[in-house]
């Protein structure tokens, strides 16, 4: 990624931090590096926490992601000591049973990226329905949103020779047939929006040049971007071809391609297409659709042959409405079923749906109660789909669900990764500026004393509606609760453990109310004497990390550590950086007076001031995050020099937008992370 556009150049002395590989950039990076890890890495924890991060990080026996392919076999993408890129593998479901399969390697990622020179991070397979031979893999260098996609055959365990090839860009790509792409990408130098993603969907043919192309769909340079969607039957036949067009991060326009021209489906700019069975298109929902009688939150099925004889006017079917503690958290479908997982009070259960002559009808699937329920795959040729049971102290279990009895068996376990033998998990609720309930997930030792002394580790997110729910803490268990800690989960506003309302009510104008959510959790804990400010620490990624910047600069007397991963910081100029222009949807546009007058109360960069009560923060990022982009941290870092206060920071040369390409990069980053935080809470 070259030169971002400044964001303000006549008065922010480090813009030139936004050119992503600029010289001056990462000089500054590798001098703060220098400095930085010897303060962590030669305190005599460190080796440890690397080491027990390392082995959880590389254990071989993790539960294995298994998707079911179209022959009935399972693949998943494996990473370990021996194979810190990964290696692409399949076995068959009888032997997946047994304690040791027998697995035969597709794809294997650390000798492709020797034999090519290329520092690979294998960004997943699209694979053709129904038989799922022939896959486009996508390949990051360094693990970038940009990626290369290469037609893979998975019967002769080769790229096709001759086979599609689209060059690095973030590329969106789905399969019409076996000689025919829908692909939106950069075709010619500059075919991109602000937001920097593709906004021009063309059919590529097998053979044909990028340019011959023909394009079915454009959208514009204001939009965030475009992407096709391509709907199946289980036989692979195909039901419909659409474009999405997102006009921000949460609008956007469906449209059928027909061979006609694009019509556009008369759906709410803000729903989601989730899913295609039995004949129904399945939507949910993120506004009312007064005019409809819908609600914001409600699961809804529309019958496919009557949508494309009628785009413009939809007739739907409620299949569910959740209630106020409720919300859809994901969609899936099988081959005659469709697979919902629900959250009530951030505990999570499966339902499987069946569509009929009478309408819908739903049963709950026999799984662990009070657990967070993961969907990872499901079937096209029968009724099953593969399940994550997890919990905060119970080690995840994988379980084989059938959609149409309603009953699962459990495939494999996780080992206990730390000793929760002395810990306990409870859910409070905490008391908002605005006198809104917001409930945190506290796991503590059993025997914690009420005198504020524990080291307490709280964790939230709090944006673009993405639920935060109890998972098996390995990392935290053994490099923290084990060590005598307490760790802490906020399900702060503009999440999505609510539904939409919950998201909806901390966006852009009233986005203070996420930053006053988890001030209101983290007071609470101290109220409850559960910790104090001095053994209180804060870490967060991403749109988790402008979250921490937050609280540094508006109350840095409630902290003592605060880990600032992959961050958002400068929120004046974030539309100019990156991809930051695709979230004016979730913070606002700076360049709309009333939404920049919000930004201004909270941005972290322009409100870092001199003489505050800072405590010594640890700011991380990666030269190779295209998403965010390593110059928020970077200013971050040379503002809080700049004014004279201590810090730490560990930019990554590689690794993308987790900061850590491979696992042993992973190992190391949580390694310094739990050696920081001891340092500030432990000592």
């Amino acid at each position: 990624m070259g030169a971002a556009a400044p964001s303000n150049p006549g008065a922010d002395p480090y813009v030139y931090m936004e050119e992503a590989e600029g010289a001056k950039a990462l000089a500054f990076a590798k001098a703060e590096n220098a400095r930085s890890l010897p303060q962590l890495q030669t305190d005599p924890r460190y080796a440890g926490n690397y080491a027990d991060a390392l082995k959880i990080a590389t254990a071989k026996d993790r539960i294995p992601g298994v998707a079911i392919a179209g022959d009935g076999s399972l693949r998943d993408f494996w990473q370990d000591a021996e194979h810190v890129r990964g290696v692409w593998r399949t076995t068959s479901l009888a032997s997946y049973r047994t304690a040791t399969p027998a697995w035969k390697t597709i794809l294997d990622l650390d000798a492709l990226a020797k034999a090519e020179g290329k520092n690979w991070v294998f960004k997943g397979a699209q694979c053709l329905k129904p038989a799922d031979r022939y896959c486009l893999i996508s390949l990051s260098n360094g693990g970038k949103d940009a990626v290369e996609v290469r037609e893979f055959d998975v019967q002769t365990g080769a790229f096709v020779d001759g086979g599609f090839h689209l060059p690095e860009a973030k590329a969106n790509v789905d399969w019409i047939d076996k000689d025919t792409l829908a692909v939106a990408t950069e075709w010619a130098p500059g075919d991109l929006t602000q937001s920097s993603y593709p906004y021009i969907l063309k059919t590529l043919k097998r053979g044909q040049a990028l340019g011959d192309a023909r394009e079915v769909f454009r959208g514009t340079r204001t939009d965030v971007g475009v992407n096709p969607l391509v709907l199946r039957e289980p036989n692979g036949a195909v039901a419909a071809v659409l474009a999405q067009r997102g006009l921000d991060f949460f609008n956007s326009d469906k449209l059928l391609i027909t061979p006609t021209g694009p019509k556009a489906l008369g759906l709410p700019t803000k729903s989601t297409i989730q899913a295609y069975v039995d004949g129904q298109l399945v939507v949910t929902l993120e506004q009312d659709w007064p005019r409809k009688g819908f609600k914001s939150g409600d699961l809804v099925a529309f019958n496919l042959a009557a949508v494309k004889a009628r785009p413009g006017d939809l007739k739907g079917v409620l299949v569910l409405r959740p209630s106020l503690s409720q919300a859809v958290d994901q969609v899936g479908s099988t081959k005659g079923r469709l697979a919902v997982v629900l959250y009530d009070n951030v505990r999570g259960k499966l339902l499987s749906f069946r569509h009929g002559p009478k309408g819908w009808s739903s049963a709950a699937v026999a799984l662990p109660k009070d657990s967070t329920i993961g969907l990872g795959s499901t079937s096209d040729s029968d009724d099953s789909a593969i399940v994550t049971v997890t919990s905060f102290l119970t080690p995840s279990s994988q379980w084989l669900a059938d959609a149409a009895s309603g009953k699962a068996q459990r495939l494999k376990s996780t080992p206990a990764r730390f000793d929760a033998s002395n810990s306990v998990v409870e859910q409070l609720w905490a008391t908002s500026k605005d006198g809104t309930k917001v409930p945190y997930w506290v796991v503590r030792p059993k025997d914690l004393r009420f005198d504020g002394t524990a080291p307490t580790l709280l964790t939230a997110y709090g944006g673009f509606q993405l639920s935060q729910t109890p998972a098996y803490a390995a990392n935290a268990g053994k490099l923290w609760l084990e060590k005598g800690g307490v760790y802490v989960l906020a399900n702060i506003r503009g999440g999505g453990e609510f539904g939409p309302r919950w998201h909806n009510a901390g966006l852009k104008l009233n986005r203070m109310r996420v930053y006053e959510d988890f001030f209101a959790v983290s007071q609470d804990l101290i109220t409850r004497k559960i910790t104090s400010p001095k053994r209180l620490g804060i870490i967060g990624g991403s749109n988790g990390g402008l979250l921490m910047g937050v609280a540094l600069t508006q109350h840095p007397e409630l902290y003592n550590a605060i880990v600032i991963e992959v961050p958002l910081f400068d929120m004046i100029g974030y539309t100019h950086i990156g991809a930051g222009a695709s979230w004016v949807g979730e913070y606002g546009d700076p360049a709309i007076p009333a939404e920049r007058k919000v930004l201004d109360s909270y941005s972290p960069y322009q409100l870092l001031a001199a003489g505050k009560p800072y405590p010594k923060v640890f700011l991380e990022t990666s030269t190779k995050d295209d998403r965010v982009h390593p110059a928020h941290a970077r200013k971050a870092a040379a503002r809080l020099k700049e004014l004279g206060y201590d810090y730490l920071y560990y930019e990554n040369v590689d690794g993308g937008h987790a900061a850590s390409a491979n696992l042993n990069e992973r190992a190391m980053r949580i390694a310094l992370e739990y050696t920081y935080l001891a340092q500030r809470l432990m000592n």
